[in-house]
């Protein structure tokens, strides 16, 4: 019998008109820090989990969240309901177990405190170009974040977090043999130049943000043990040079800004690098097609959300904007998932 014709389906429709429902769950399990527990604990049943987490809805509602986490994959499951024992995926007990190095909650945790209500505003931010954030009650967005401590350093993580797959990536695919320093703009907790010093011997790197960070950073490269090759420094790219390198390096950070100020930080990174230098740019580069990186076309909505005026960009934008400050040549080098390198050469 012939395979019946393709025929209109409400699947994916569906799928992602409630895609905040699935999102929901997971960003709730990472800050009642289930997967922490049961990394912990091992395995448990879905009523130590509610004792353990002070839930006071029903049974069901339980057996329900830690399901739908099973279903998603988040979770492992032996048995039904009553008889049930939970544990956690391979996944989950790598990135969402706080105790670990390879903790990338960070993020999650921020979509949850910070975003998750900003993207409600999405219609507004479209019918008006404005942000959506702290800026609609009159706070500067770097201002709001960089004089509240903790929410500094919810914010650090967040971008450690996002990033971790991809600093990883790129440390161990990249052709560092050439070069001998990286500075590392916008450097947040240090991961990018942490990770490039653990997979490259010969490479010394500096994490370079505002002075508020360098405390953060100085931590977490401790914990890494990684204080020989990574140091901190504490600067203003709107206001000074970058610091002299063999490679620059920028994780999320063009897309923050109008394509002015994209292009004065390209030319600032520019004339940082020796003949020869390398800008690697670390974001989710759009397709030249924009219809298959789903990821990079809602990051840079998120942009909108978040600064109004940001974006996200293609190769091709990438490759006009380098090229309009001088350097030779590009590449595009793909890492985790929907994100990739992108690289100019000097």
């Amino acid at each position: 019998m012939e395979q019946q014709q393709n025929h209109p389906t409400p699947e994916n429709i569906m799928k992602i008109g409630t895609g905040f429902w699935a999102s929901k769950i997971l960003l709730s399990a990472v800050k009642f820090q289930v997967f922490t527990t049961l990394a912990e604990k091992k395995t448990m049943s879905a009523i130590e989990l509610k004792s353990h987490l002070g839930f006071k809805s029903t049974d069901r509602n339980v057996y329900d969240f830690l399901d739908a986490l099973t279903t998603f994959g988040f979770l492992n499951r032996e048995g039904l309901l009553e008889t049930a024992q939970y544990s956690n995926s391979m996944d989950t007990d790598f990135f969402l177990d706080k105790n670990k190095p390879s903790y990338i909650g960070g993020m999650l945790e921020m979509l949850n405190h910070r975003l998750y209500g900003f993207w409600g505003n999405l219609e507004e931010g479209l019918m008006t170009g404005l942000p959506q954030n702290e800026i609609k009650d009159g706070e500067d967005l770097f201002d709001a974040l960089y004089s509240d401590a903790d929410r500094l350093k919810e914010f650090i993580h967040a971008m450690s977090g996002f990033q971790m797959g991809n600093f990883m990536a790129l440390a161990q695919s990249f052709d560092f043999s050439k070069h001998k320093t990286l500075v590392d703009i916008g450097g947040s907790a240090g991961m990018l130049s942490i990770m490039v010093a653990k997979h490259q011997g010969h490479m010394n790197c500096t994490s370079w943000d505002l002075p508020p960070v360098a405390p953060i950073a100085n931590e977490v490269i401790q914990q890494f043990q990684m204080h020989d090759r990574v140091k901190t420094d504490s600067g203003n790219f709107f206001k000074d040079e970058f610091p002299n390198a063999d490679i620059i390096t920028m994780g999320n950070i063009l897309h923050d800004w109008d394509e002015e100020t994209k292009l004065m930080l390209i030319k600032k990174a520019y004339n940082s690098l020796p003949e020869g230098g390398v800008l690697i740019a670390i974001e989710n580069v759009i397709d030249a097609d924009r219809n298959k990186n789903a990821v990079g076309l809602m990051m840079s909505l998120n942009m909108l959300i978040e600064t109004g005026s940001g974006f996200d960009y293609t190769f091709s934008d990438f490759n006009k904007w380098t090229n309009a400050v001088g350097f030779k040549s590009t590449a595009l080098l793909p890492l985790a998932g929907p994100t990739s390198a992108a690289i100019a050469y000097k």
